[in-house]
């Protein structure tokens, strides 16, 4: 596959971005819109992933950079998990174990095919403390290999002004139950 889009695409994808950066400040304090969209631009593949992430509908902001790496961190920022991102089970060993009801396919699959990563549980907090998300929904995270040879795999959501993390068989799905994502560039 292809993992490139069209100097088209390419435009309004940054004008997109740089929009959503500017409108939420809050997110990003202290980082320059031009520094990340360099970086961008030299990236067409993560360019592609963030198109993937935007047409899945996850709103992707930049949240941090890393202090030590210098990289920056896309997360979804939509408000409710990425509704083209629900009804997943956590990973492709959980799909194939389901004999009925299979559904569409796995969350960690899923974000290999976008060439990006589920958050983690300090990322999720760490989204979680810029603005609430997941107030009626919620999103698989990264699962501990311990927990996931056991069969489970975790999920987190903002209920009651409070961050949860839960469990869950790996095989389970849900409609209001997606991931989100982070691009790392």
């Amino acid at each position: 596959m292809k993992k490139s889009i069209s100097q088209k695409a390419t435009a309004d994808l940054l004008q997109l971005l740089k929009a959503r950066f500017e409108h939420n400040q809050h997110r990003h304090s202290g980082i320059v819109w031009e520094a990340v969209e360099n970086k961008l631009i030299r990236q067409p593949v993560k360019l592609w992933s963030l198109q993937q992430m935007e047409l899945t509908g996850g709103q992707p902001d930049v949240a941090l950079q890393d202090p030590e790496t210098g990289d920056y961190l896309f997360f979804d920022f939509v408000k409710e998990t990425p509704k083209e991102r629900t009804s997943l089970c956590y990973d492709q060993d959980a799909l194939t174990a389901r004999k009925e009801h299979k559904p569409r396919g796995s969350a960690l699959g899923l974000a290999a095919s976008m060439n990006i990563e589920m958050l983690n549980e300090k990322q999720y907090r760490y989204l979680q403390s810029l603005e609430p998300v997941d107030l009626k929904t919620s999103s698989w995270i990264q699962t501990p290999s311990a927990i996931r040879k056991l069969g489970g795999a975790l999920f987190c959501d903002r209920r009651y002004d409070h961050v949860f993390v839960y469990h869950n068989g790996a095989t389970s799905y849900y409609a209001v139950r997606g991931f989100r994502g982070s691009l790392s560039l």
